[in-house]
């Protein structure tokens, strides 16, 4: 039995061992164990705070860049809007531009076609009554006693004429 009972010798004196390692352990190393314990605790939970904090900094700054991202998104609209307005304005000008200036050029050619059409038409009232008076001239230099004469005078004198 000497094995599970031990002997009181033994017993006493690993009671005074076990009592004088509390007592060094108490004195020299308990205090600072505990107090590594307590930094280690307050590093711990000032981590955590840190950490608390950063998260809501992010938050908020995450916010802040939604926030700007719209805006850079509502002014990227606004510009592409007016730059699509400039456009069809710029378009709009030019048609119609464009348009005045076909119809000066529609209005010049029509003043010039008309100014040709009546030079031609008094070129050909010239020509015909140049033609009248020089048929006329010469069915007067003749001698017209009779009238088939002169019918056929005029006929030949007109189918000599060359109209161009």
């Amino acid at each position: 039995m000497g094995l599970v009972m031990p002997d009181f010798g033994l017993f006493f004196w690993m009671l005074v061992s076990f009592s004088l390692l509390l007592f060094v352990l108490k004195r020299f190393a308990w205090s600072p164990i505990l107090k590594a314990l307590s930094d280690r605790e307050n590093s711990i939970e000032d981590a955590l705070k840190s950490a608390e904090t950063a998260k809501l900094e992010m938050l908020t700054l995450q916010a802040g860049n939604e926030k700007i991202l719209k805006e850079a998104i509502l002014e990227r609209e606004k510009i592409v809007k007016e730059a699509r307005e400039l456009k069809e304005s710029i378009i709009h000008d030019a048609k119609l531009e464009a348009t005045i200036e076909a119809t000066k050029v529609m209005e010049s050619a029509k003043s010039a076609i008309e100014r040709e059409r009546a030079a031609a038409v008094n070129e050909i009232k010239n020509l015909i009554a140049n033609f009248s008076v020089e048929i006329a001239e010469t069915i007067l230099k003749e001698k017209l006693a009779e009238d088939n004469r002169q019918k056929e005078l005029i006929q030949n004198y007109i189918d000599q004429i060359n109209l161009n």
